[in-house]
């Protein structure tokens, strides 16, 4: 890739998921902001939702009534849009501006009539969470566009030139400022980032084959189809518009130029932070500490005696029953079984879903140090729609009952392991150094943190090469344990049989590894997740804001 030399003035950052956590992109925004921060000292503004009342505060936000004074003075923001500037309490603690947006609502048609007319944006079949992201973004395209214009007319910057100043947009949710931008403020650079598009995540949701049919596929045909026309409207509008369009895997390049009509101009990989990650021997009593909760909690639910050699595997991440292959999973373990492996087989499946509450049996049997066989001993908590769960119908219809002779036990924690679960208490961080494999044998997955993730505590790894991940350690990598400390099997829509097998037969060669080689992986695994630092990966953004800037620069002259 060629290296650029363009810097910017300003970059403003836009999502919904700024001090705002609620999936990966969060991750990617907050663990990049340190690399920014170092690079381009408070030259990045990040711009998020203000969703956060007196009573119920970001735990993230930190308010300060210096920074950025001189602009909150000059703003003159139209009724109903209201700013709170502080910083995001995250390593690199970068500039941020949440915004109240309520004030959108009432000009909604008028701006939807004017993005229909200037980008052919349809929001006319909207429904869903499609309204509040676009309000948002509306109002943060506003507080963007104040943002530069004070820049612009202060000229804060020594350069004889315009002051080089970019938005950049992350995901559908934020399209509408990027459009508003760039129909108001063609001085500003607009990069659009999809980290997954919304039609391809529907046509998978609904079990139709994405990548054996992909070449086939109209994305405005089958947004019609899903009733999805709105949110893959505003995204294909975005896509088009953007002076740089970026992705974050090859896979989903692939993806967006068929159904949103463009060819990515960059992909840029999502880098990691593993500042988080124990070291030594403080991650070595983190893995005792977390071995010994998971063994006590399956002998407490099944009545069976886990020993401390049991090999601990897992899997997480959202609730998407296919996108994430977790009836592949069990599946898999469920062979694994079948195969008789050397040590006894404990494997989580820690997915949220419809929670209702700790199991009180279960938290009694934990407290008082019993080991009764409870009723149903493969899931820690209660469901709302237990007969409707797709993974606890799947654990039944296979037969993982967890019985005492069972070679292969599967435990169901259907909740978010936030520390106050009432079962484990403990973190999933705090859990994942106890696992001795992870898999992830993912369908739909644009990038992949979970796997990242995984590696960065030297635990090794399954995944698939239908992961932005995987193909990333394919490029990069010999496929194998021993090399990167993770396996990325092959799939495609039609070898689910074959790469369940496969998975099942890398498990048992883990099982059956020596201590010694199993450290070497563990190693291994780490080096993986040094590699992917948003140190490496940084670059990727630097030649997507050069194309931006140049692009801005040529139409402005």
């Amino acid at each position: 890739m060629d290296n650029c030399n363009v810097g910017f003035d300003l970059l403003i950052e836009t999502s919904w998921e700024v001090c705002n956590k609620i999936g990966g992109i969060y991750t990617v925004l907050s663990t990049k902001a340190a690399t920014l921060q170092k690079q381009h000292k408070d030259k990045t503004i990040f711009i998020g939702p203000d969703v956060w009342s007196a009573e119920h505060p970001s735990p993230y936000f930190v308010e300060s009534r210096t920074l950025l004074k001189k602009w909150l003075a000059e703003a003159e923001l139209p009724e109903g849009v209201d700013v709170r500037v502080g910083r995001w309490d995250i390593p690199g603690k970068p500039i941020v501006v949440l915004v109240k947006f309520d004030g959108m609502y009432k000009v909604k048609d008028e701006f939807y009539g004017r993005m229909w007319q200037l980008y052919g944006v349809d929001s006319l079949h909207a429904y869903g969470d499609y309204d509040e992201a676009c309000a948002f973004s509306h109002a943060a395209g506003i507080v963007a566009r104040s943002l530069a214009k004070f820049h612009i007319r202060h000229k804060l910057v020594a350069a004889p030139q315009a002051p080089r100043i970019i938005s950049h947009c992350d995901e559908w949710t934020t399209g509408m400022a990027l459009l508003y931008i760039k129909s108001t403020c063609p001085q500003v650079a607009t990069v659009f980032t999809t980290h997954a598009t919304s039609i391809g995540r529907s046509i998978c949701g609904n079990g139709k084959p994405l990548y054996d049919q992909l070449h086939n596929y109209n994305g405005d045909q089958m947004a019609q189809e899903l009733n999805m026309e709105s949110k893959h409207s505003l995204e294909k509008a975005a896509a088009t518009q953007a002076d740089c369009f970026t992705t974050v895997s090859e896979v989903t390049a692939r993806e967006c130029e068929q159904l949103l009509g463009r060819r990515p101009d960059v992909v840029t990989p999502n880098g990691f932070e593993s500042n988080f990650v124990p070291k030594g021997a403080k991650l070595t009593q983190a893995r005792a500490n977390a071995r010994r909760k998971m063994l006590d909690i399956a002998s407490a639910l099944t009545g069976n005696d886990f020993s401390d050699d049991t090999f601990i595997i897992a899997t997480s991440g959202r609730c998407e029953y296919r996108n994430k292959c977790l009836d592949l999973f069990l599946d898999a373990i469920s062979r694994l079984g079948d195969r008789d492996p050397k040590r006894r087989i404990l494997a989580f499946v820690m997915v949220p879903a419809w929670v209702d509450k700790a199991r009180p049996d279960l938290a009694y049997e934990m407290a008082v140090g019993s080991r009764s066989r409870l009723s149903d001993p493969v899931i820690t908590h209660t469901l709302h729609n237990y007969g409707d769960d797709a993974i606890i119908n799947r654990i039944h219809q296979i037969g993982l009952t967890n019985n005492r002779d069972a070679r292969a036990s599967v435990i169901y924690v259907p909740c978010y392991l936030n520390g106050d679960d009432g079962i484990f208490d403990m973190t999933y961080y705090q859990l994942i150094a106890g696992f001795d494999a992870i898999v992830f044998p993912s369908y739909y997955e644009p990038w992949g943190y979970t796997p990242l993730e995984s590696v960065a505590f030297g635990v090794p790894t399954v995944t698939t090469s239908l992961s932005g991940f995987g193909q990333w350690v394919l490029d990069t990598f010999e496929d194998s344990f021993a090399a990167c400390g993770v396996r990325v099997e092959n799939r495609t829509d039609s070898n689910y049989d074959a790469v369940c097998d496969h998975i099942a037969d890398d498990l048992k060669t883990l099982v059956a590894d020596s201590p010694t080689a199993l450290t070497d992986i563990s190693r291994a695994a780490k080096a993986t997740a040094k590699a992917a630092s948003w140190s490496n990966f940084i670059v990727y953004y630097d030649r997507a804001y050069c194309i931006a800037i140049e692009k801005a620069e040529a139409r402005n002259k």
